[in-house]
């Protein structure tokens, strides 16, 4: 470990390693510029979160959420990443385990348009 990684370097990598299924999936997408030539980054911190995955040129940010995100708690704190990113100037869009197996042509659609230029 080098001395001036962050504990939430450290822990981007090990999620970098174990990504969810869904994760596998998208990524699999977006790696390599595949999605409309945009550079995508996975598990990248962003003060004391990681998001799943980020567009720097879009200031884009796409999360996955399981079945865990279901839960009180656990939607309180995404709304409060949610928070936190859109003041650092992010833009945050998210989807369910079930959009990526079922719907992934759309998912594409969405960030490839969310990507662009004219995106609000």
């Amino acid at each position: 470990m080098r001395e001036t990684e962050s504990k939430s370097q450290i822990f981007a990598k090990q999620l970098r390693k174990n990504l969810t299924m869904a994760e596998q999936k998208l990524w699999y997408d977006l790696k390599g510029k595949r999605l409309g030539g945009f550079k995508f980054r996975r598990q990248m911190p962003i003060g004391p979160y990681i998001a799943d995955f980020t567009c720097i040129s879009a200031k884009l940010v796409v999360e996955i959420d399981g079945a865990t995100h279901g839960t009180e708690n656990e939607r309180k704190h995404d709304e409060r990443r949610t928070l936190f990113l859109n003041s650092k100037g992010w833009r945050v869009i998210r989807f369910t385990n079930e959009d990526i197996f079922k719907r992934r042509n759309d998912v594409l659609d969405h960030i490839l348009k969310q990507c662009s230029p004219s995106a609000p």
